[in-house]
């Protein structure tokens, strides 16, 4: 039975070179407010959907020429086209889930000319009177650690015969890698695997997953990580 490979993949400080949800609201929010939302967020203060609604409140005012400008002075990294071709080439289902914003998404991705690749996000627009205005289409209540729920894409885009694949760096993943049998983790997400103790690939850029992946599909007796199947099981029983 051939092997079938369901790779997810965060953007912000993953797929990008810097975090864009918080370089742009340290550019254009309030400093301070910024500052005390972050650091909230990431002790469990407040949920990710709060984090998000506060950072745009703390945006006085923004027009999209100035959101647009400094958006395109961010970055895709480099190493990702070549992932990008590989995942094409071994037909793998590919996905971006990001408790980002679509808009700073597909702008970047356009901008890289690999725009059809299919995401989850939280929604953002700019209204006429220049206020950013975010909203959840994907949110769920159980988990708070993101304002799109990951895990959920996860389970309705895999099943029990697919080998999972999480590619994460952040706060947002700590709780959707769970849900996979492989983790390539670096900074914050390390950090949680670590003090977890949840088996991980630590990577650099894409270049070192692409070789890990290519290791992966030629072992001969690969074997899921039981922990993510009992996770994966237990949504299924709810479902």
């Amino acid at each position: 039975m051939k092997r079938i490979f369901k790779i997810f993949i965060d953007f912000d400080g993953t797929i990008t070179t810097k975090d864009v949800g918080d370089a742009i609201f340290k550019k254009f929010g309030e400093p301070n407010s910024v500052k005390r939302i972050i650091n909230d967020l990431l002790s469990d203060k407040i949920s990710a959907k709060e984090s998000w609604l506060q950072l745009c409140n703390s945006v006085k005012q923004i027009s999209s020429n100035e959101l647009n400008n400094f958006i395109d002075t961010l970055e895709i990294d480099p190493t990702f086209h070549q992932f990008y071709n590989f995942c094409e080439q071994n037909n793998f289902d590919y996905y971006i889930l990001s408790d980002g914003f679509d808009y700073y998404i597909e702008r970047l991705l356009k901008n890289d000319g690999i725009e059809h690749i299919k995401y989850y996000a939280n929604h953002l627009t700019i209204t006429e009177d220049n206020k950013l205005v975010p909203s959840f289409p994907y949110q769920d209540e159980e988990l708070l650690t993101s304002a799109n729920c990951k895990r959920n894409h996860i389970i309705n885009h895999s099943s029990d015969d697919d080998f999972t694949i999480y590619i994460g760096d952040g706060n947002s993943d700590k709780e959707t890698a769970q849900f996979c049998d492989f983790i390539f983790a670096k900074d914050d997400l390390l950090k949680f695997c670590e003090r977890e103790r949840i088996s991980y690939f630590p990577y650099k850029d894409f270049n070192d997953v692409r070789l890990r992946i290519e290791k992966l599909i030629a072992k001969r007796n690969l074997k899921k990580r039981h922990q993510a199947e009992l996770k994966r099981r237990e949504v299924y029983m709810q479902g």
